[in-house]
C-alpha cells in the first residue's frame, strides 16, 4: 500500500468521524452534549485539512502519484 493509497483512507475515514460527530450534534438535544459534538467536529475539521495538506504535499514531492489521478 502506498502512502497516497494510506492518506487518501486516513482522509475518508477523518471526514466519515466528522460527519457523525456533526449527525451526533444535530441529534441530540442535551445542549451540553450539542456543544461537546460540535467542538469536536470542528477539531476533526482541522484534523482533515491537515491530512489533506499532507497529501497534496505527496503528490508535489512524488510525481509519479500525480499520473494515477
Amino acid at each position: 500500500m502506498t502512502v497516497q493509497t494510506q492518506l487518501q483512507q486516513a482522509i475518508s475515514s477523518a471526514q466519515s468521524v466528522q460527519a457523525s460527530l456533526t449527525q451526533f450534534s444535530l441529534e441530540t438535544e442535551n445542549q451540553q452534549a450539542k456543544a461537546m459534538f460540535e467542538q469536536l467536529a470542528e477539531q476533526q475539521k482541522n484534523i482533515v485539512t491537515l491530512l489533506e495538506g499532507r497529501y497534496q504535499q505527496v503528490l508535489q514531492e512524488e510525481p509519479q502519484f500525480n499520473q494515477s489521478q
